[in-house]
């Protein structure tokens, strides 16, 4: 076992050598913060995966995000991006609907149908749609919550009503008193959008986790999504890479799945590690911290997803 002061990353000056030194048969690539911003494509990502494609690369998209997959790919088509360069894409909002429709697992066999739902308003509501759901609005009907958002409480008319972080905790406490577990369909805690950050429904499953609720996390860092990933790519945990800028999910969620990683620095970490331009490169030793301080270790890391 490597003691915690033992971290060994390379540093790399971009793809280029990780694809001609160590050619992984699959790619599992982050989007926000290594493709995109949410508004535009970082320079050289779309040339990027263009030359990774021509290398055989089979690339996934793996995202934290609690839309489905199709919705993703769109986005990124939508940005510019070519989605014929993926063999997919798998969310964690996918793998929660999928989990949630076919509830062949025996955990999600178990939770009942009525819920909760914390969901989006500004950003779009999120369909439920063929899930044979019953949102209520009255925590003592509920057997679960559903957190796709951080901006709304989901109404029985499919409507969503806005709400504060304050008055979602506010029913969290109610729920955690009732011992009902939640699913969180996107386990960040803050996304990047366009250099600001936004709180995510990790937020949420963290803060109800301290109040002694049950979480099932439906994305990075747990491994449920590389498992997919793998099954999709049809390769073994050796012959893939994780490309992500999130230590506590990606770089977390790699190590926890046993694959190698590489760190893009410039992404959600960018102003703790002291960098105000993009493609700056960040000090070891300030990585080195950070990691420990995440408990996460990266094989690689980089400044950004370019050739």
């Amino acid at each position: 076992m490597m003691g915690k002061c033992d971290l060994k990353f390379q540093t790399l000056n971009g793809i280029q050598q990780l694809a001609e030194t160590r050619p992984f048969k699959a790619w599992f690539l982050d989007q926000f913060g290594v493709l995109h911003d949410g508004k535009q494509p970082y320079p050289g990502a779309i040339s990027t995966l263009e030359k990774l494609a021509t290398c055989g690369a089979k690339m996934v998209i793996i995202s934290n995000s609690s839309r489905r997959a199709s919705i993703t790919l769109d986005k990124l088509r939508s940005l510019g991006f070519d989605p014929s360069l993926f063999i997919g894409a798998i969310t964690s909002g996918e793998l929660t609907h999928q989990y949630l429709q076919r509830r062949d697992d025996a955990w999600f066999a178990s939770i009942g149908r009525s819920c909760i739902h914390m969901t989006w308003s500004d950003r779009g509501a999120i369909s439920l749609e063929g899930l044979g759901l019953e949102i209520v609005e009255n925590v003592q009907e509920a057997d679960f919550i559903l957190a796709h958002g951080t901006e709304a409480l989901g109404l029985s008319s499919g409507a969503a009503l806005p709400m504060n972080l304050d008055d979602l905790e506010k029913i969290l406490e109610q729920c955690a008193a009732k011992k009902i577990p939640m699913v969180v369909a996107n386990p960040d805690f803050v996304t990047v959008e366009a250099r600001a950050l936004r709180v995510m429904p990790g937020t949420l499953a963290a803060t109800y986790e301290k109040l002694g609720g049950e979480v099932k996390w439906m994305g990075k860092p747990d491994k449920i999504i590389y498992k997919s990933a793998m099954e999709m790519a049809a390769v073994d945990a050796s012959d893939c890479v994780a490309i992500g800028d999130s230590l506590h999910h990606d770089i977390k969620g790699a190590n926890a799945a046993g694959i190698a990683s590489a760190f893009i620095t410039g992404g959600i970490h960018a102003t703790e590690l002291g960098l105000r331009k993009f493609g700056e490169v960040a000090d070891d030793n300030s990585v080195h911290a950070l990691s420990l301080k995440n408990n996460a270790d990266p094989t690689y890391v980089l400044p950004s997803f370019t050739w």
